[in-house]
């Protein structure tokens, strides 16, 4: 069983930035994935950035464009995201979540069917 809390979310006027952080705790491994998703009401959940917490990999939704950054404490057990420059399309709730096996061939960061827990979510909304 794996917990995962999301926090740091908030309003922000265009331009602006949060960080987010999403604290793992439970059965979690060196080597799991851990990314960051969102969900507006417009659009379908959307992958927004992963890490490998075992190498240090990291991912990126092309729409971050060098806005956000992940990254991952000494333990990894604490994932950040760092959100720079933030848009009013960024607004949406922020989920983090774990995938335990992200080794297996072709398996993709972005596709929400690979995780295995998920948080319930920090909201951030982004005025213009």
């Amino acid at each position: 069983q794996v917990q995962l809390v999301e926090s740091g979310g908030g309003s922000v006027q265009a331009g602006g930035s949060l960080r987010l952080s999403c604290a793992a705790s439970g059965n979690t491994h060196s080597g799991d994935r851990i990314a960051w998703f969102r969900q507006s009401p417009e659009k379908e959940r959307e992958g927004v950035a992963a890490i490998d917490t075992g190498g240090d990999l990291t991912y990126y939704a092309e729409f971050t464009k060098g806005r956000f950054t992940i990254s991952q404490d000494n333990s990894g057990n604490t994932v950040d995201l760092q959100m720079n420059s933030l848009k009013a399309e960024d607004t949406g709730m922020y989920y983090c979540a774990v995938d335990f096996m992200p080794w297996i061939r072709g398996r993709t960061w972005y596709d929400d069917s690979n995780y295995d827990y998920w948080g319930q979510g920090t909201q951030v909304t982004v005025s213009s």
